[in-house]
């Protein structure tokens, strides 16, 4: 066998041994009462939590402060995963623009305690078709009946 050849082999095996390992810490959604039970056993790796905002009959958001002139960087909210379990999630940070009107969350971090400690929010925020429906310019309507 030429060194070339073992060389590229070698070379090969340390690309599979880097996108194997990369791919071992990849994180997929969860639950908080998955992400609980990895805290009890040890496990500190982050993990998604995707839910929705915690709302009551009105459609208004339950359980969520955010006081900035007390401390801009502390903010906690009710999430409901997928399980429908509610928790108290605490964000290091100032509230994300537009939280008020997302559809879902997800929050990445770990459990500590009797809360879910986030180190970063993504936001699902509302389409801009409401009820399925396309608004269209009076000009447009005309158009569309000749």
């Amino acid at each position: 066998m030429k060194v070339s050849h073992i060389i590229g082999i070698i070379v090969i095996a340390i690309a599979i041994g880097v996108i194997a390992s990369t791919a071992g810490d990849a994180s997929v959604y969860t639950t908080f009462t998955k992400a609980e039970k990895m805290a009890q056993d040890g496990d500190e790796k982050m993990i998604h939590v995707v839910g929705k905002l915690k709302k009551d009959s009105h459609g208004q958001i339950v359980d969520m402060f955010y006081n900035p002139a007390i401390d801009p960087n502390h903010f906690e909210f009710t999430l409901v995963d997928n399980d429908q379990r509610a928790q108290k999630v605490i964000y290091n940070s100032p509230k994300p623009q537009d939280f008020d009107r997302s559809e879902q969350v997800v929050v990445i971090g770990a459990m500590q305690g009797d809360h879910f400690q986030c180190k970063k929010i993504l936001l699902k925020c509302p389409s801009k078709y409401q009820n399925n429906k396309l608004e269209t310019t009076e000009h447009e309507a005309k158009t569309a009946q000749l």
